[in-house]
């Protein structure tokens, strides 16, 4: 098992990943979930997805198991700027705007997870190792990028998720029920996670 973080400056040396990443989020999102979103060539995406942010994909043999997007809260493309600021601003009618206790930020330092998805074919016992592996390279890409928190709309197995990598994570929102999952933001502290 693998983990590569992607970016548009790097997808080229990558092959067929980001297309397949891509797939597995139209897996994920529009075929499992059955949520009504962009698509394209079998591939979901959505305004989020720009220059400004990078995936990180869990693969093994060119199958993409895992994924993530993080996103600079300083982003702005449009109106647009990243989902969590977004959804509190009322501009995404899907996810509520009282998702965050406060004003959602903009700061070099804070980038935003979104988008996180296991592949359905990957069976429960490796579900958790799956997991620890995207959560890690989480942390390793956030670092690097100069994150020293991260904010993350997320399902409530990710919380304990996060403790378990030893991550510090507390709530940052109320627990909310969107599209039939529970869902909430959560604020990671990656300031003890210097290299």
């Amino acid at each position: 098992m693998q983990t590569t973080t992607l970016s548009f400056a790097n997808i080229h040396d990558h092959g067929e990943l980001f297309a397949n990443f891509m797939r597995e989020r139209h897996q994920s999102f529009i075929v499992q979930k059955e949520w009504d979103l962009p698509q394209a060539m079998g591939m979901e995406y959505d305004q989020y997805d720009t220059p400004a942010s990078r995936w990180i994909a869990v693969h093994e043999f060119g199958e993409v198991l895992a994924g993530i997007r993080l996103t600079p809260t300083t982003n702005r493309c449009g109106i647009y700027s990243y989902m969590i600021r977004d959804a509190q601003r009322g501009l995404l009618g899907t996810i509520p705007s009282d998702l965050l206790y406060e004003d959602a930020p903009i700061d070099p330092n804070i980038w935003e997870t979104s988008r996180v998805f296991v592949n359905h074919k990957v069976p429960d016992r490796s579900r958790n190792r799956v997991r620890l592996q995207l959560a890690g390279a989480l942390t390793k890409s956030a670092r690097e990028l100069g994150a020293s928190h991260i904010l993350a709309l997320t399902m409530g197995v990710w919380p304990r998720m996060f403790r378990l990598c030893k991550l510090e994570a507390t709530a940052a929102g109320p627990v909310l029920e969107i599209d039939g999952d529970k869902t909430q933001v959560v604020s990671i502290d990656l300031s003890n996670k210097l290299h």
